[in-house]
């Protein structure tokens, strides 16, 4: 099965899109990685399990676009419920 490029938005179009949403890119990374510089020198960082430090992590993404963005988007919020669920679901022994 093909997929015509028209019918798909040109990266132009999405990177705009998020733009819009998620402000500069530029600044949300920074945000972002002054969160994140922040819980790699925790001294307990170095304890937490890879899923643990993933979930953290892309909670600070999430942050980082709401600091920097649309903190209205709701998604956004909701992801960071996912991203936490998703530890203690494997905390729990639930092996969604």
């Amino acid at each position: 099965m093909s997929t015509q490029t028209s019918e798909l938005p040109s990266i132009e179009e999405i990177l705009r899109e998020r733009g819009d949403r998620y402000g500069r890119f530029v600044d949300h990374a920074e945000i972002t990685q002054r969160i994140k510089a922040v819980m790699h020198a925790s001294d307990r960082w170095c304890q937490l399990d890879s899923d643990q430090k993933e979930a953290l992590e892309m909670v600070a993404h999430k942050i980082g676009r709401i600091l920097n963005g649309d903190p209205n988007y709701l998604d956004s919020w909701v992801d960071i419920v996912g991203y936490t669920q998703l530890v203690v679901n494997r905390m729990k022994g639930d092996p969604k």
